[in-house]
Formats: structure tokens, sequence, C-alpha cells
């Protein structure tokens, strides 16, 4: 009986399999006629795919405990019934204890298949439909379902519930979800939603998400909530999650990511967790507004609205100061003082009688500002400066003001910036904020000064540890480490660094940082595995890290061979495509193709860009290219919409801690074709295994193959579907490449697979 379904599921997939984030619907074609055809009972080759309306998951962890609940929603647009099976792929190394299933209100047995079962099936599946996508969860055991009928014209929901025990590595527990919808999408889902309550039954410490963009929220030491929601998704990786209990006072995350003969890469999450109040450190800070004419309006008035929230707000040992300027600055106290009720209340007198006038005078405002530290320099020192201009009084000049600043600069000092509007001259700002090792934010016209100051406050009003540093024992050497510099921790907040490492075993890394003025250590024990392949998401987040940090390098302080060499590197291997890196590796391509440098089939960029003639006439495309690296003109533009934008995306990619913020600036990179279709410069490109995999005419190309210098490197040529094929896909190291299509060219133990129809 199992054989028979077996043979019937596989009949047809491609065009059948539905969109999906969790499980799918194979529907069994050879079972009925064609619901569009003029002879009646004719059979479909190409039935309609079931349509994914909606995904909701909610998750409840307890402990290493997690009860996971899916509600789909799919619709069956033929005007035929039909009959199918629901497959749920079992996400890899968890335990099941329960599972229970309800189709349209009615409870359902389900079969679970081992990994060893399961891969029998989606290789029959592959044989019978010539598709390889399920390849995907070849390794991975699942849940089946009959389902019959499925009701034309009619809505299928599918509820299932499962329970299941989570696994814990160096400390790190993981709750993973299949959402890897890209390669079998009929459609983008229309909503997908996201809803996880954790209860760690210990002190909750690190809690992230690197695969999607999510909420956390934080409900006392011990939970959190984590949401994420979307609309139109089309996903191409699984949803993770990750967190730590720990009841230290600062909770360490590691993942890691190592292939063979290669370094590794870490991704290390550090959290104090929700804390108490005794943990927060006390600090010093300085609210300096500009109130230049130019503030006039909404603009100051929701500019006192926020500074009168982060008054309000303050923690009771702070002191603070508040300096509004123009044409000069002037100052509520003179120095710090402390924060009590009768400074409050001076403070907000003071706040309202804030009025527009004058210039801007920016070297006063901070000097009044860093003048007024008080001796006791232990203290965090943070000074919150918001403006709307350029300096137009007193030193006016960006690099003579720098210095200024840098003399005056003391010890301990964070300066974060608020640049409102679009007048602004961003470099300035930028480099004030990374000798500072502080944010930037930009506030534009449309966008609202309370929320986005108040919400950033809200974050880092309360430190815990500052001046950190991150040390690994002598047994692991590591390099490349993003951030450089550390921020500070706050109360519930997180930041986390990347880098690469050699060596493997057991390992200490040790965590110092200022609590109060006093130098604190921690220490972790952590275990490098020499081999783990798992996590590919990891080096894709690096390569983030590191191309974001070097376009800052180029934009604020000039280009050179060897920074544009290395972002075009790493933008290839990674497939870091932003307008400014698809321009480098399109004018790397096009020298490499008039030299015959390189074979015109291993061209990753190219092909497709020649295919859209006017997108390099592009405003927005020029415009990032003149404002990082000066070029076309002759000068970076430091001011104007593409600064400010340029700004943000490069500290995005700097700061990813997740995969949507390393693809910045996609939108720019749209074009029509010349047939008239949609396009994206940054489309079909995937990462497998540490590196990107790159489509171009329905041909998958590994990136390592593209900088690949060596001419005489063996290639293996197989023919999609025959014996060798499958003899290729017990390599498990391959399998993930097969996943993608019919034709694919990769790189294995140093020679290239050539796979072909």
């Amino acid at each position: 009986m199992q054989k028979i379904a077996l043979l019937i599921i596989a009949t047809l997939l491609f065009n059948i399999a539905s969109s999906y984030a969790g499980g799918f619907i194979i529907v069994m074609p050879d079972k009925h006629g064609n619901p569009n055809s003029a002879v009646p009972g004719q059979p479909n080759p190409a039935l309609f795919p079931l349509e994914s309306r909606s995904t909701q998951v909610n998750t409840s962890i307890n402990g290493l405990t997690a009860t996971t609940t899916i509600k789909q929603v799919f619709f069956n647009p033929t005007n035929r019934q039909l009959e199918g099976y629901f497959l749920f792929p079992v996400p890899k190394d968890v335990v099941i204890s329960k599972f229970t299933m309800d189709i349209n209100g009615v409870k359902h047995e389900a079969e679970l298949l081992d990994a060893t079962k399961a891969r029998k099936i989606y290789e029959e599946i592959v044989r019978r439909s010539k598709d390889p996508a399920l390849l995907e969860y070849y390794g991975k055991g699942m849940f089946r379902v009959r389902i019959f009928p499925i009701l034309a014209q009619k809505e299928q929901k599918i509820e299932l519930t499962y329970t299941e025990t989570l696994s814990k590595n160096n400390g790190t527990i993981e709750y993973s979800f299949p959402m890897n919808t890209e390669k079998y999408s009929a459609k983008p889902i229309k909503q997908v939603s996201f809803k996880i309550d954790i209860d760690g039954k210990e002190k909750l410490k690190t809690v992230y998400c690197p695969t999607h963009k999510v909420e956390i929220i934080r409900k006392g030491e011990q939970k959190a909530t984590v949401g994420f929601e979307a609309s139109n998704v089309k996903s191409d990786r699984d949803f993770k999650l990750y967190f730590n209990l720990d009841n230290s006072k600062l909770g360490l995350s590691l993942l890691n990511y190592k292939s063979p003969k290669e370094d590794g890469y870490f991704f290390i999450n550090l959290s104090p967790g929700f804390g108490n109040e005794e943990d927060v450190v006390a600090k010093d800070i300085v609210f300096v507004m500009d109130k230049s004419g130019s503030m006039a309006g909404d603009k100051l008035d929701q500019a006192k609205k926020a500074l009168r929230f982060c008054v309000e707000n303050l923690n009771k040992n702070d002191r603070f100061e508040i300096i509004p300027f123009s044409t000069e600055a002037s100052s509520l106290f003179g120095k710090v003082e402390d924060f009590n009720p009768a400074n409050k209340q001076k403070a907000i007198d003071f706040i309202e009688d804030i009025n527009p006038i004058g210039g801007t005078n920016i070297e006063e405002a901070l000097d009044l500002a860093l003048s007024a530290q008080q001796t006791d320099r232990k203290r965090p020192f943070f000074v919150i400066f918001m403006t709307d201009g350029k300096p137009t009084i007193g030193e006016t000049e960006e690099d003579p003001l720098l210095k200024k600043v840098a003399a005056i600069n003391k010890e301990n000092v964070r300066i974060f910036t608020f640049g409102i509007g679009t007048n602004l001259n961003t470099h300035l700002l930028d480099k004030i904020t990374e000798s500072t090792n502080a944010y930037r934010t930009y506030v534009l016209p449309d966008e609202d000064i309370e929320l986005k100051v108040s919400d950033f406050y809200s974050k880092a009003s309360s430190p815990v540890l500052t001046d950190i540093k991150v040390e690994f024992d002598k047994n692991v050497r590591v390099s490349d480490v993003y951030d450089k510099k550390l921020p500070d921790l706050f109360k519930g907040g997180s930041i986390s660094l990347m880098g690469r490492y050699k060596g493997s075993g057991k390992s200490t890394i040790t965590v110092s940082g200022n609590i109060n003025g006093v130098r604190k250590s921690f220490q972790y024990a952590v275990n490098l595995s020499n081999e783990n392949t798992e996590l590919d998401f990891i080096p894709n987040l690096w390569a983030s890290r590191a191309v974001g940090y070097l376009l800052d390098q180029i934009r604020l302080h000039g280009e050179s061979e060897e920074l544009v060499t290395e972002v075009t590197r790493l933008a290839k291997k990674h497939g870091i495509i932003t307008p400014y890196t698809s321009y480098l590796i399109l004018e790397d391509e096009a020298i490499s193709a008039r030299d015959r440098t390189i074979d015109q089939n291993n061209l990753i960029l190219r092909p497709r860009a020649l295919n859209a003639p006017q997108l390099s006439d592009d405003i927005d495309f020029e415009e990032e290219i003149e404002t990082i690296s000066g070029l076309n003109h002759g000068a970076k533009k430091k001011d104007g919409k593409s600064s400010i934008r340029t700004s943000k995306e490069s500290q995005a990619m700097n700061n990813a801690s997740n995969m949507v913020d390393a693809k910045q600036g996609e939108a720019r990179l749209a074009y029509k074709d010349n047939l008239g279709n949609n396009r994206n410069l940054s489309d079909g490109i995937v990462n497998i295994q540490g590196r990107a995999m790159y489509n171009n005419n329905n041909e998958w190309l590994d990136a390592n193959i593209s900088l690949n210098q060596d001419k005489n490197i063996k290639t293996n040529r197989v023919k999609f579907n025959s014996e060798a094929y499958y003899k290729l896909m017990e390599n498990q190291e391959a399998v993930a490449f097969l996943a993608l299509g019919k034709n694919v060219r990769f790189m294995m133990n140093n020679e290239v697979y050539e796979v072909h129809e």
C-alpha cells in the first residue's frame, strides 16, 4: 500500500506543489481529468498549484520543550475536486513526542516517516517529477497525511500541533521551523505570522533570530515573546530562533560554521537579559538640541517632546545636562547634575522655553557638551546630539571641527547623533559617531522625531556593561572580527560580533567590561567543531558586516585599490549585492571579459546586466556610486537623500544580525528586461555552504568557480536524472546544490561538478 501511495504522490510535482511555509500539499493528478480541458476526462499534465493563502505559527517554549501549532489555509483554484497528500518536513535532530492534525475541522491520523524512509520518497519524487526541489529536505524526516476531498474553488484549512524537545549546543538552544519556499513557490504566501512565547524556567539571557527580522519583547527575567509578520512572503530560508538560559549576570551564545580545510566563522551574541535595577550602571548624559531657525514648526515640537521623554525616563543615579544651540549654545546647569525631582522640573520648564532662532554653531555646542563632564570619568558619558543642518557659525569645515572634537573628547564618551531632514553633512555626523564608538540615526522629513529619539533612548537608557572586549584563549586564533569596536551593552538588549577563526575543540571565551568603574570579567567554556556546515547563514552575515565596514571606510576616508578589491571579492563570494557592490562586480567582470581572464559562462552578474539596458541610467544607482566613491563627478555627495540613505544602509550592514539587514539597496536594482518583465539585479542568488550561487539563464553557478583562477581544475559532467546523478546524491555535501535545479555548476573537493539536462 505504501509503495502504491508513494508512486501516486511522485507522479507530478513541479506544477502542483503549493507554495508553503511549513507543510505543503501534493496533488495526485492521474486520478482527475483536466478541469480546463475541452475534452472531458483528458489528463492534465500541468494542474494549477494549490495556492497558499496564509500560515500562522504559534509556539510555546517551556525550558527545552516546544509545542508548535500551525494553521495553514490553501486554495484549490480549479473547478474539480482533487486528492492529495499533505507533507510536513520534520526539523532535523528534534524529538517529536506528539502530533495531531485537523483538516477542515476533522481529526486525521498522520504517518511519521524517519529520515531514511522520507529520503526514499524525496528521491522517488525527483525521479518521476524530474524536479529536484524537495531535495532541500533530503536528510530530514516527514509527516504525511492523505487529504480527500480537496473541494473545487474552496479553501482547505489545515491545523497541526506537535511537541518537540529542543537541543542545546554550547549553551545555545535552537528552535527551527521550515520556511524555505523559494524553489517551489507557485505564488508568494499572502500572510505569514509567528508568535513564540518563551518561558525559560531560568533566567533568559540571549534571544535572537539571525534569519528573519523579528520583534523581541522581554517580559521579566525568564520570559519573552518573539513576533514576526509579513505579507507576500517568498522565503528562501528556514526560520531559526536561538536563546540561552543562564543565571549569571551576562549570557553568551556561540554559533559557528566551518567547512573542511577552510577557516571557520563564529557568531557570538551577548545579553544581560532583562536584568535588575541594581545591575544598571549610573551614567552622565548631555542632551544637545539644535534650535536654529530651520527647526521651527513640527520639527522643534517633536524634538522637545522627545527631549522631555528622555528626561522623564532617566535612572535614579544618573546625572544630566541640556544644551540647546543655534547661533550660540547655552546650558541648563553648566555641568551634569543629579537627577532628582527638583532638577527634573527645572529641565521640563527649560525645555518648554526653547524657541527656534539663529544659525547652527555645532562647534560651540559640542565644546559645551563635552566640557560638562565632571571629574569622575569612570561613569559612562553619553551625548545625544540632534541637529537639522550643517555648521554655519564658528568652525564650519569638517576636518578642523573633527580635530576639535577629538581634542576635547575624553575616555568613555559616546556621541549619538540624530540627523533631522536632508540638509546635513552626513560625513561629519558619521565620523563623530565612529570616533566615539556610538550610533547614528537619521530622521527623514516624513518621519517622527519624537518616535525615533524615544525609541532609541528606551533601548539605550540603561547601560550594564561598557568598554567591552571579547577574547578567545590560545587554542583558537581569531581574525576579521566585526564590530571592530564593540558598543556598550544595555539592559534588555544584546550585541553580537562575528569573525573568522582557526583551530577547533574546547576553548574559553573571556568577556570583560566596566561596571560602575570597576573592570569585570566573565568566562565561558565552548567547543568549536572542526566541521559544521549546518548554519550556512553565518558566513553571509559575517560578509555583510565586512562589506558594510569597508563601504564606510571608502565613503568616509577614501577609496583605495585594496579596499575596492576586497569589497568586490567578498560581494562576489557571498552575494552581497548593493548598487555600489554590483557596480564594482560589473566593472570587474567587464575588464575580465575584455582581457579574457575569465570564461564567459563564469560571469555572475554581467549576463543579466546586459539584459538591463536602462539600469545604468537610473538616477538612484548613479547617486549611490557618487555618494560612496566620488566617481563620475569627482566629489562625494555628503548631503541630501542619497548620502543619508547610504549612511543608514552601510550602518545596517555593519551591524547586521539578521539576513534582512544584509540585503540593502535591492529596490534600486530593479529594472525591466528587454521583454518588459520586472526584474532585479539581485534576483536568483542563494547562499549554500558559505558562498553564493547565482542563477543566469536557468543555470546555477557557484561563486567559487567564478573566483577560481585554476584553468586546469577537473570538471565532472553529470546528466540530470541519470544513475550518475543519483550516485552523486549519496554525497550529502552535494545534495544542497542539486536541490537548486537541473543545471547546476558547483565546486566540491576542489573539483567542478556540472549537472546538465
